[in-house]
């Protein structure tokens, strides 16, 4: 895995932008040892809300915003960003500190990736710019025509999605899969309960058709799930000295079936036994397709 400063440079980026700096994609990754791509990423996707303006190969800031970010904005982006967290606090101390060269040898964070959406950057602000507006939004999703209110664009584990109001249901759509996009003129009144259920973010994806799962997980994964929060929704059940069950909800089958498969052997799935028999069906398939050739005599 590459080793990713990402909230040092992403700190480092936004103050050298504030301080009327110029540079290229080449300058920026030979400083922070990252390749090109990167350092792209991090002005299209994560730096996105800034208005960052290109000239040739040369990147800058608005002349109307220069010199008008501070702390607290680095302090609002972090919190935007997700990257709030990694850290035990964003006094401003801490943030000056960071930001000192000596100092900030002492982090390292490394990230798990994030999914390319450069090709799309044009559809991302359109969306940014109807949630802002509360403007209704048309696109083809999987073949079919989706006219929603969208309220929220939410990235987890490195994948946009757009969390939407489809006739009154919460419903969130991969944002890569989102074609033909197009802003209409008509304009939506927030739902208030809707932006609670948001906040709450009780279920990994939402959706009024939720269904349970109960997982068993060994306990010498127990750890893991509690510290990072693999399942934001999970119930512990039971506790044994050898595992724990938990009850989660989901919406989509792969959301559990991805996660099983990565964490095979220590977690299987008790129920329902629909979900059960299709993840041993396909792991079934997997082994014969995987079956070496046996020689004839």
């Amino acid at each position: 895995m590459a080793r990713d400063l990402l909230a040092k440079r992403l700190a480092f980026i936004l103050t050298k932008l504030n301080n009327g700096e110029r540079f290229t994609l080449k300058e920026l990754a030979q400083e922070f040892n990252v390749d090109t791509k990167t350092i792209s990423r991090d002005l299209k996707e994560r730096l996105i809300y800034i208005p960052i303006k290109k000239e040739g190969n040369y990147y800058f800031l608005e002349d109307y915003v220069l010199g008008k970010l501070n702390l607290e904005d680095i302090k609002n982006f972090a919190t935007i960003s997700g990257i709030k967290s990694l850290y035990p606090t964003l006094t401003n101390q801490f943030l000056t500190e960071i930001l000192e060269n000596k100092i900030n040898k002492a982090f390292l964070v490394k990230n798990s990736g994030f999914e390319m959406i450069e090709n799309k950057k044009d559809d991302f602000e359109k969306l940014s710019r109807a949630i802002i507006n509360h403007h209704v939004v048309e696109f083809i999703y999987k073949d079919k025509e989706k006219i929603v209110e969208p309220y929220k664009l939410i990235n987890s584990n490195g994948v946009w999605y757009l969390c939407a109001n489809d006739n009154q249901k919460l419903k969130t759509y991969t944002f890569s899969k989102i074609e033909n996009l197009k802003i209409k003129q008509d304009k939506f009144n927030l739902n208030s309960e809707l932006l609670k259920e948001i906040e709450k973010d009780e279920i990994n994806w939402f959706s009024n058709d939720a269904k349970e799962v109960h997982l068993k997980i060994d306990n010498s994964a127990k750890e893991y799930f509690l510290r990072k929060k693999v399942l934001s929704n999970m119930i512990i059940l039971e506790e044994t000295s050898e595992y724990f069950i938990v009850s989660t909800k989901i919406a989509f089958d792969d959301e559990i079936i991805n996660l099983v498969k990565y964490w095979i052997p220590y977690i299987e799935i008790i129920s329902p036994n629909d979900l059960s028999e299709k993840l041993n069906n396909i792991l079934n398939s997997y082994i014969k397709r995987t079956q070496p050739v046996q020689s004839q005599c």
